[in-house]
């Protein structure tokens, strides 16, 4: 059996983590939308509809992460997504709305915004579209 290198299996677990976030988020978009109408921008038409195609498209991002032919797209699109959904992260902070019946504070909404850049980087590294700040990109090795 060959040996793997630290960052190889760091990814492989990175992917893997990012993938069973976006799996939960997938499944609970699809059988409680109702719960994200309250942060869904005014702006955005269909916002119901909206809210399905977001948690379909999570659960395709996820599943693309895990296979290999897949996995650069599902990375930049994971990535896409997660610049697409800040509008709803910023609305959810700015009006205070609660999250399952609990008023969450900024002690919640401040890292949340300021982590966001890290969750569109976590998903091209995941994807293998980039290996920054490890190496260089276009370099697959990750099984």
């Amino acid at each position: 059996m060959a040996s793997t290198s630290p960052r190889i299996r760091g990814r492989a677990i990175a992917r893997r983590v990012l993938a069973a976030l976006y799996l939960i988020a997938g499944v609970f978009h699809l059988l409680t939308p109702g719960t994200f109408l309250l942060i869904m921008p005014d702006w955005v038409p269909f916002p119901r509809q909206v809210i399905l195609a977001t948690g379909a498209c999570e659960l395709l991002g996820a599943t693309g992460l895990l296979t290999r032919r897949l996995r650069a797209a599902a990375g930049v699109a994971l990535a896409l997504y997660a610049v697409c959904v800040f509008p709803a992260n910023i609305k959810h902070a700015v009006e205070g709305i609660p999250g399952a019946a609990v008023q969450l504070g900024w002690w919640y909404h401040a890292p949340r915004l300021l982590l966001q850049p890290v969750l569109v980087w976590w998903a091209l590294f995941a994807g293998e579209v980039t290996d920054w700040p490890f190496g260089r990109a276009g370099r697959r090795s990750s099984p």
